[in-house]
């Protein structure tokens, strides 16, 4: 969308065509939009902004022919640390030497990740948040091993996405997810104890916080194994601190496939 030519490389061309028709479908909502503002000039010039939009991506299982050329790798595979470093290990033997390695890490460690390249000078992270042609917020993760060009590059490249970009070191889960996660828990562990119901806890942060969305609501749309997993992650690290404990709740619900909007029902039924 923003002119630059993307690899989007993946496991199977099965993969691949599912991801193309969901691109497909998210850049039709926004030619959609673009049709009816005379900004874009109406439909002639939506057209033009989808069909050059798809021309600049390519979709492929040839990790090594693109990354040779790129200027940038992002990685957003499985929330597990060592896929994620076996991934990098792998890249970092064919990219090039200017080549910056970012991950959308959500919660795990970049230094820890950074650690199975020789680029650790050149590795940040760019964590993005769903759906990411409408959330305007990118977290830039400043580990302490980064050079400020590196730092500066990412900023630039957010920047040139359209995203207002914040910097945070490379905590656990860095600004949003540090607050949000414990925030859910707390709202699980507050039905669990039956202080109020899923629904009411919900209107409550709703109309009295000014918050679009409850976290029950949230919780489900994020997928409670996402929820849980990053949790879960955090009490391995952190087992004295007690927000990072498990909540049975939420392990019952995850235990038998209730994960939320994805598999139509998680603390409510959609």
């Amino acid at each position: 969308m923003k002119g630059h030519d993307t690899a989007l490389v993946d496991v199977s061309d099965e993969v691949l065509a599912k991801s193309k028709l969901a691109i497909t479908k998210s850049l039709g909502r926004i030619q959609e939009k673009f049709s009816q503002d005379p900004k874009y000039g109406y439909l002639e010039g939506a057209e033009v902004f989808m069909s050059s939009a798809l021309k600049r991506l390519t979709l492929t299982t040839d990790m090594k022919a693109f990354v040779e050329s790129a200027d940038i790798v992002i990685e957003s595979i499985v929330e597990n640390i060592d896929a994620k470093k076996k991934l990098f290990a792998e890249v970092d033997k064919v990219a090039a030497p200017k080549c910056i390695f970012a991950s959308n890490t959500s919660s795990l460690p970049i230094a820890e990740i950074a650690s199975a390249t020789n680029r650790k000078d050149r590795f940040g992270g760019l964590h993005f948040f769903n759906p990411v042609p409408v959330m305007r917020l990118l977290e830039v993760i400043s580990p302490k091993a980064i050079s400020p060009d590196t730092l500066r590059a990412l900023l630039s490249f957010g920047t040139d996405l359209g995203k207002q970009c914040v910097v945070c070191k490379d905590t656990p889960g860095f600004i949003v997810n540090r607050l949000l996660m414990p925030y859910l828990g707390e709202a699980v562990r507050m039905l669990e104890r039956g202080d109020a119901t899923a629904k009411e806890i919900d209107q409550a942060m709703e109309m009295g916080t000014g918050y679009p969305m409850g976290p029950f609501k949230l919780a489900d749309y994020i997928g409670l194994d996402i929820v849980k997993l990053i949790l879960d992650g955090w009490h391995k690290r952190f087992p004295e601190n007690r927000i990072f404990q498990p909540i049975t709740v939420l392990d019952k619900l995850v235990s038998t496939g209730k994960l939320g909007r994805k598999t139509g029902e998680g603390f409510y039924k959609y």
